[in-house]
């Protein structure tokens, strides 16, 4: 039986990041730079999250998918057609909004060199003000949205909607969208790292130059029928999203109380949101991410107590 699996952040920093990893998930940055992502568990050929001890210690999840894959996520998984990891897992701190962007559905991202992306975020953290732009408002077309593009007054036609700590939203890949600014969130997405801005607020990278915008690819993925999404709260079962790319659910245990985890085959992440627990033999706290590998003969090894107050997510691959 494996113990869970713990993995290096990799940190990004960003033109509209913060210090909230710093602050509120109590990490050590490695400068004072604004730090708007952290990938938690990614399988990108440029970015390899590595495993930080215990048996595979020093692994890559590239090799964890190709050469221990019955062992690490089960054999549900061996014939899998992925070469990579199919999820990849982040923290984003928008200390301010982040660009209106798109990503390329599947029907058309590989003629603009892209891949495709849908994705979904759990509201951590999040100011009074803090708002989130998804689709156009209602009754917006193609044409009024190419006429405030030129105008310059393009934010006026997006839906915004202002979120709550524990709401989430699935942004399927065409949706516009913007995380504003006050947001700590959770992402769960496809395998991809293609997005296209359409408008940045006119604002400049932290190299000093305004960052390249993507308006004819961006034009070409919008879904310009997406109106007015809202936010969503967990099913009574605690279920978030369940989609061809992942399944998540979320849980949450009160102090010294203890509950096994289902589906013992396969593997699950589980994504620290509030409080700690115990898991098998490891222990996490509020940001922690752990790989639980299959453990169908030990049931201990599957079993979350709560040290106090606890709530998690569950990440699993459908």
């Amino acid at each position: 039986m494996t113990p869970p699996l713990r993995f290096q952040p990799l940190y990004q920093t960003r033109v509209w990041g913060g210090r909230r990893l710093e602050t509120v998930l109590k990490r050590e940055l490695p400068d004072e730079q604004p730090y708007g992502e952290s990938w938690e568990l990614c399988d990108r050929a440029e970015f390899q999250s590595k495993v930080v001890d215990g048996r595979y210690k020093g692994m890559s999840l590239h090799d964890l998918w190709m050469h221990h894959r019955v062992d690490i996520f089960g054999s549900r998984y061996a014939s899998h057609p992925a070469t990579r990891f199919p999820i990849l897992l982040k923290v984003l701190d928008c200390e301010e909004v982040l660009s209106l962007q798109v990503h390329p559905p599947a029907s058309i991202a590989a003629s603009l060199d892209g891949e495709p992306k849908t994705e979904m975020w759990h509201v951590m953290d999040a100011s009074p003000q803090a708002a989130i732009y998804a689709g156009l408002k209602r009754g917006v077309t193609r044409d009024d949205f190419v006429r405030a593009l030129e105008e310059g007054s393009v934010a006026d036609l997006v839906h915004q909607v202002h979120p709550k700590v524990g709401q989430f939203m699935f942004v399927e890949s065409g949706r516009l969208h913007a995380l504003g600014a006050g947001l700590l969130v959770y992402e769960i997405q496809q395998n991809s790292d293609t997005t296209y801005r359409v408008f940045d607020w006119n604002r400049v990278g932290l190299d000093g130059k305004p960052r390249a915008l993507h308006v004819q690819e961006s034009l070409a993925c919008i879904d310009f029928d997406d109106a007015e999404p809202s936010l969503q709260q967990p099913g009574p079962d605690g279920g978030l999203v369940t989609c061809p790319w992942f399944d998540v659910r979320r849980s949450t245990l009160p102090a010294g109380e203890r509950v096994e985890l289902a589906n013992s085959e396969d593997f699950v992440c589980i994504a620290v949101l509030r409080g700690d627990i115990n898991l098998g033999e490891g222990k996490a706290g509020a940001g922690a991410l752990l790989l639980l590998p299959p453990a169908t003969a030990d049931a201990a090894a599957r079993t979350v107590a709560a040290v106090s107050d606890a709530e998690w997510l569950e990440i699993r691959l459908p």
